[in-house]
């Protein structure tokens, strides 16, 4: 057995490989007794751990039970809950040329939750397989047997298959035009779809995050991401068994129920590379106390990405301020941006350097051009999610007219390269909207259209928002993001990152909505002075409440005016209604960004679990 020795240079870098199947194999025969995965049981107790050979052989085994019944390119829906099992089974599709489909499940106790979009997922991606564990295929029909479309579906626990199959196993030979994963979007703006990744787009995306986080066998990983969701299978999951360092795993409602888990296991195991989407950072600095900032040690974490959602500048300047009594160097912040129909990253700065912050004219930006703001004028803070990497290009072309921005526009962004993916699965038509876009004035292409606004300057690109969330009153251009951000600052009962603004069309005239969420500690702080807040979480609206709502608890009363003036005197904007929600009950994706087409149907089918609902009586 070769012993591995941590002075060879088996950087990634000098690696060629083809395949997610090939980098696990060469790492089994190079690395095998080096453990990659740990997880950590609530969060804090290391449960399991899985070394490269065991893995190795774990995938092979679970392959070679697939290969027995089902042809390559099959797809196989994963439904496992956070751990090492997920993983073992992922790359067990791929060792099989079975194409991987990972979902969320179900909740045994709300199995109606979810179902929805699980069964779309099912019948979208004609699945045939169903890869889980032992303990949810016990209650399987607790949980779909009122789906009858999913009765044919083969199911399969691979915790329970035998490593004597490994054996057994026969190389599929993939290529990198062969497909190994469809990613389902988190949905956003619309349904989820399957976007189609080789492994080729596999590899070059890697290839990306290795360069750009100067990833080596010296680091150490941590993660509460969730691995069905591209940025946690991919950038976190995956990236470790790439580079070759070992990486510790945690669910993500362990860290949401307590957000210092995160940073004691970065502080525990001494970790370098870590990071979420910038509303776990937020968490982070309302949650964690003086007492257990003491206790943490993060002075060796370098690399803390931020993506998947908008980067706060305020964000990165209180998180660096808290926490550096414990170690935590603002530098070590690292913005970068990304989607699923790219695989995953699409830029990023420069590890260990400061990350660049403008402070755009409010004005010009709405009217979509980027002017840096005079002193004391109006201005919005943007931080840049630095440059492309390697064969990655980035364009940015005005969405109406396909042709390319002059510097110093905003347009869409759009992306070309080798980790675009090939498109959406069984949606031939859209997938040639999005995925095979060419520029009107050059004929460049093909790009990716990504559905998101920016600008480019010296190089580095600025994410200003979504254009299908582009908000227009009266005429003029509103970033919802601006106004939430407003109204989140408006009052201290309103929960930070998780409020919504939008339009809805009311007798042919934009008007504009809020929606907000109100703090557990506030609410229960009122109710133990007597003031308590109906529930209304079984209500559907049947018709539309009246302005003030006499019956309401006054608190609720003063939240709505305040968010009223705050968003007046901010913006010069009226809202048409203010509607006050329970904590975690505004609609996000997995990766926390708000849904705010989902936010907008509720409130027009006044379907919102409401605590105050304050809107002008009906005409």
């Amino acid at each position: 057995m070769v012993v591995w020795n941590p002075n060879v240079n088996r950087s990634a870098s000098n690696l060629d490989f083809q395949t997610i199947v090939g980098a696990l194999r060469w790492r089994a025969e190079n690395q095998p007794d080096q453990v990659l995965y740990r997880f950590l049981e609530d969060g804090e107790v290391e449960s399991s751990s899985i070394t490269f050979e065991r893995l190795d052989s774990a995938a092979r085994s679970i392959a070679a039970s697939l290969q027995l019944s089902s042809p390559a390119g099959t797809r196989a829906l994963l439904l496992y809950p956070a751990g090492i099992d997920f993983i073992a089974a992922f790359l067990g599709c791929l060792y099989a040329g079975i194409i991987a489909v990972p979902v969320y499940p179900p909740n045994p106790q709300r199995p109606d939750r979810g179902l929805g979009k699980f069964t779309a997922i099912a019948l979208n991606s004609g699945a045939t397989l169903a890869l889980t564990t032992s303990d949810l295929l016990a209650i399987k029909d607790k949980l779909f047997s009122r789906v009858p479309d999913l009765h044919a579906i083969e199911w399969l626990a691979t915790d329970r298959v035998s490593e004597d199959l490994a054996s057994q196993w026969k190389d599929p030979n993939a290529t990198s035009e062969t497909v190994a994963l469809l990613q389902y979007t988190s949905g956003s703006t619309g349904n989820p779809k399957g976007v189609t990744v080789t492994h080729g787009n596999f590899i070059d995306n890697q290839n990306m995050i290795h360069k750009s986080f100067q990833s080596s066998e010296q680091c150490i990983g941590v993660s509460w991401l969730p691995m069905y969701h591209d940025m946690g299978l991919i950038g976190t999951t995956l990236q470790p068994l790439f580079a070759g360092y070992p990486f510790v795993l945690m669910s993500p409602v362990d860290f949401l129920q307590r957000p210092v888990r995160w940073l004691n296991a970065i502080s525990q195991y001494r970790a370098t590379t870590s990071g979420g989407p910038n509303f776990a950072y937020d968490l982070c600095v309302r949650k964690v106390t003086p007492e257990q900032i003491s206790a943490l040690d993060l002075s060796s974490w370098v690399l803390a990405f931020n993506g998947a959602e908008p980067v706060r500048s305020e964000t990165i300047e209180v998180f660096s301020e808290k926490f550096a009594p414990c170690g935590f160097k603002r530098e070590a912040f690292y913005p970068c941006y990304g989607l699923a129909e790219a695989t995953l990253f699409v830029t990023g700065g420069i590890k260990q350097e400061v990350p660049t912050v403008v402070n755009a004219d409010a004005a010009a930006l709405l009217n979509h051009r980027f002017v840096e703001a005079e002193p004391d004028s109006p201005a919005r803070t943007l931080v840049s999610c630095g440059r492309p990497w390697l064969a990655q290009r980035v364009l940015i072309v005005d969405p109406d007219t396909l042709c390319t921005c002059p510097p110093g526009q905003v347009g869409e962004i759009w992306i070309s390269g080798p980790s675009k993916a090939q498109g959406y699965w069984g949606q031939a038509e859209l997938s040639e909207e999005i995925f095979q876009a060419y520029t009107a004035d050059t004929c460049d292409g093909p790009f990716l259209r990504t559905g998101d606004l920016g600008f480019l300057r010296n190089g580095e690109l600025f994410v200003t928002g979504r254009r299908k969330d582009l908000v227009i009153v009266h005429g003029q251009n509103h970033y919802p993001q601006d106004i939430e951000r407003t109204i989140e600052h408006g009052h201290p009962a309103i929960r930070f990152g998780c409020s919504a603004v939008f339009s809805v069309s009311i007798n042919r005239e934009e008007r504009l909505v809020a929606i907000a969420e109100v703090e557990r500690t506030y609410q229960r702080a009122r109710e133990s002075a007597g003031t308590e807040y109906s529930d209304s979480s079984s209500t559907q609206y049947d018709t539309v409440p009246v302005s003030v709502d006499t019956e309401a608890p006054k608190t609720l009363q003063e939240i709505a005016a305040a968010i009223r003036r705050e968003v007046a005197a901010e913006h010069e904007l009226p809202l048409h209604a203010v509607v006050l929600v329970k904590a975690t009950t505004i609609p996000k994706t997995s990766s926390g960004k708000i849904q705010r087409h989902l936010c907008s149907s509720g409130y027009q089918q006044k379907s919102l679990t409401a605590l105050y609902w304050d809107e002008p009586a009906a005409t």
